[in-house]
């Protein structure tokens, strides 16, 4: 049904510039999107891309040189801004390879945002000729995170006036499983399209031709229509990091003296292993929390540019992790560092 309804908007050349894909997270929204992309560079289209063709290729090998994948990175270590768009570039590009090798996504590091170097790096690509001289079309995954760590909205701001004149021929698709949190900002620029779960049927047509020794009436009962939760894209072990980064919020906003408590509860040495788990899942929370109050939506537990400020000492935290320091101290002192924004 929408892949028809796009197919239509495309032969009347009224196919919108900016959409906004939702829908729960693993039913095949960034898979649209390709599908998408691979439509409109096909040298043979009709109602679905040849998958034969250069550019049909291309775009399935995430090689085409007008296409542009953007998913969240890490905040790059340059100083200089150029610089900073050429680091986020080389970390694209290793995603790109990884995905290559495996097909099966994984959720990014919870750290992960689109900054304002991708935000550059969207603007400078966008400003380019195509190669091929068809359509330039940028896919931005997970787009709720376009909430940027350097506490502000600028990444967000730098893409709106591209968003509300594209060039021509030029095609922005954002994905979400969360639209909720994407800026309303970006929201107002794009035309929704809402994926509903698919069929148990598909599921398991999926797994057998993927995985088949998951292709059992239990995972795809319990999969609930989303291919990447039977994948084991929500496992249990995030949700135990999640947990553990809520108790230590919530021991923070009951005071020192409980703060240092649960920094004493932590394991000494597990800098790599469970600590920076927790530590990831924080930063995801408080950036959550930011999302909510940009958005105006109810539930955040403190106020924006607090929660943005949190995310940046808990980036520090984490780098400071990966040395020979003891992971009580460090959460000993990220506590008075949160309670301190938390009271401001």
């Amino acid at each position: 049904m929408i892949r028809a309804q796009l197919n239509r908007a495309i032969s009347a050349g009224s196919l919108p510039q900016v959409l906004l894909i939702t829908g729960a997270s693993g039913i095949g929204k960034q898979r649209l999107a390709l599908w998408l992309a691979q439509r409109l560079v096909c040298a043979a289209p009709s109602d679905e891309p040849c998958g034969k063709c250069a550019g049909c290729l291309k775009v399935l090998g995430l090689s085409h040189p007008d296409v542009h994948w953007f998913v969240p990175v890490l905040r790059p270590k340059a100083g200089e801004p150029e610089k900073q768009a050429e680091e986020v570039a080389e970390s694209l590009e290793e995603v790109m390879a990884a995905r290559r090798a495996s097909p099966l996504w994984v959720a990014p590091d919870g750290m992960a945002m689109h900054g304002i170097a991708s935000a550059r790096l969207v603007q400078r690509q966008a400003s380019l000729t195509a190669v091929e001289g068809g359509w330039r079309i940028f896919l931005i995954g997970r787009a709720e995170r376009l909430v940027p760590q350097e506490s502000s909205q600028e990444a967000a701001n730098a893409l709106l006036k591209l968003l509300e004149e594209p060039p021509p021929r030029s095609l922005f698709v954002l994905t979400t499983a969360e639209p909720g949190l994407v800026l309303p900002t970006i929201r107002s620029r794009a035309v929704p399209i809402r994926l509903g779960r698919i069929s148990d049927e598909e599921v398991r047509e999926f797994l057998t031709a993927t995985r088949p020794e998951l292709a059992t009436d239990a995972v795809v009962k319990s999969a609930r229509g989303s291919i990447g939760a039977a994948l084991g894209a929500t496992d249990a072990g995030r949700e135990k990091a999640r947990s553990a980064a809520r108790e230590f919020l919530t021991a923070v906003s009951h005071g020192t003296a409980a703060a240092t408590d649960r920094a004493l509860k932590q394991g000494p040495w597990q800098a790599r292993g469970d600590f920076t788990a927790m530590l990831d899942a924080l930063a995801d929370v408080l950036a959550a929390d930011a999302r909510l109050g940009l958005t105006g939506k109810r539930g955040s537990t403190i106020e924006p540019a607090a929660a943005l400020a949190s995310v940046e000492k808990v980036l520090a935290t984490r780098e400071q992790a990966q040395g020979n320091v003891n992971p009580q101290l460090l959460l000993a002192v990220l506590a008075d560092e949160l309670a301190v924004l938390a009271a401001a």
